[in-house]
């Protein structure tokens, strides 16, 4: 009440003393200037990431003040939604989280994005940032995000334990190994592939996708060329009918699924290395497990040589309220500093080309180097390949499957989604 009394004072002070031609007094220095940033990071791994960047964000900015509007659930599916309604009512945050790649165009075909092209001339992003990536999040020459990091979507996590109990030698590296492994494990008494809720399984489905299809043929299903409706096709969906059988009960999210996997209840869980920060950070943030002993990884099966990647963005929306401090948040973002405070805690490596690697370790470590010499795919579920129709669409048709695994429905299901993507 103080604050508001004080600010009336002033006003009142300012309009006699104008009246009576004195010369005003100065009025207390104004509160911080808020800055809302959008993300679904809430979970063990990213929420602690997401503080240690703000906590840069407000010693480089005094001026500003972070407001912390993230919206629960893995894979952002919650917060899109609660999103899409805020923009369509044209009252957009200061900033939003975004994957970079096809998930965007929405956004940027119904003129809510400015480009940013300015900012990357600016901070000489082009020469920071890969080729490759500033070519995924640009549309018609126009750059419309800023990338934090880069994650790996395809990566099988697993319990040495619980694979060496069921006579399992290692990481199985095709399909065919991958089914016969879940058998022993299921034989053994174990939980052979622990999932989550819907949209881990469709997380699931691009790895055995692109496992079973190899990388030429999945790349060529988001071009002008794909074809849903082939026998390969037939083929992929049929080994994720097979897979998909060997589930336990989905979990509420991801999260405890891959603890199933730490605990030694299940022996595998397909996921994304942010699972990596769950996994290994202390128990305030994660489960303080020990790499290589209380978990391990390999690419999914069949995928070897191969990094589906996606990359967590920010955005500069048309009619923020706070323009300027949504630019102070995205320099954040996009400095060496900032990438190198939130990454390692995240679970991911950096976007940037200069990062410190010095801070990336054991699994980043790993991730570093695959980043660098693998041949790249894109995720479906994590927005770089599908835009959110199409990937709307193809969630619909995975989660009938969860119901009714009929692989000729399916098919149909994801062929009708292809034509009907205006991709």
């Amino acid at each position: 009440m103080r604050r508001r009394w004080t600010a009336v004072a002033a006003a009142l002070l300012v309009l006699v003393t104008s009246c009576s031609g004195e010369a005003a007094e100065t009025p207390e220095p104004s509160a911080k200037q808020r800055v809302e940033v959008f993300s679904w990071w809430t979970g063990p791994g990213e929420g602690p990431g997401l503080m240690a960047m703000r906590k840069l964000f407000e010693q480089q900015n005094p001026g500003y003040t972070f407001v912390d509007a993230a919206v629960e659930g893995g894979s952002g599916d919650q917060a899109r939604a609660l999103l899409a309604s805020k923009l369509q009512a044209n009252q957009p945050p200061d900033t939003f989280q975004g994957h970079a790649g096809a998930e965007l165009q929405g956004y940027i075909t119904a003129g809510k994005l400015e480009p940013l092209n300015f900012l990357y001339d600016e901070l000489k992003l082009r020469d920071a940032f890969p080729p490759q990536l500033v070519e995924q999040i640009s549309v018609h020459g126009e750059i419309y995000s800023v990338p934090v990091n880069i994650h790996r979507s395809n990566v099988l996590w697993f319990n040495p334990r619980v694979l060496k109990a069921a006579g399992v030698s290692g990481a199985p590296r095709t399909l065919p190994q991958f089914l016969d492994a879940l058998g022993k494990v299921r034989d053994a008494g174990r939980i052979p592939l622990a999932i989550g809720p819907q949209w881990t399984v469709v997380h699931l489905f691009e790895s055995v996708l692109l496992g079973s299809l190899g990388t030429r043929a999945y790349n060529k299903l988001w071009t002008a060329d794909a074809d849903w409706s082939s026998a390969a096709m037939k083929k992929a969906l049929t080994d994720f009918a097979a897979i998909l059988s060997m589930t336990g009960p989905p979990q509420t999210d991801w999260q405890p699924a891959a603890k199933q996997v730490a605990d030694g209840e299940a022996a595998f869980t397909v996921m994304g290395d942010w699972a990596y920060a769950y996994f290994h950070n202390k128990p305030d943030t994660g489960l303080g497990k020990t790499s290589k002993t209380d978990f391990d990884w390999a690419a999914s099966p069949g995928t070897e040589g191969t990094f589906m990647w996606l990359s967590d963005s920010f955005t500069l929306p048309r009619g923020a309220p706070n323009r300027a401090g949504a630019l102070a948040w995205l320099k954040v973002a996009a400095s060496k500093a900032g990438q190198d405070t939130f990454n390692p805690i995240k679970g991911s490596i950096p976007a940037r080309r200069d990062a410190d690697t010095s801070l990336y370790r054991n699994y980043l470590e790993w991730s570093l180097s695959e980043w660098a010499r693998d041949e790249l795919a894109g995720s479906i579920q994590h927005g770089v390949v599908a835009n959110d129709g199409w990937r709307a669409a193809i969630n619909d048709a995975v989660g009938i499957f969860m119901e009714n695994p009929d692989v000729a429905e399916l098919q149909r299901a994801l062929v009708l989604a292809a034509k009907n993507s205006g991709q």
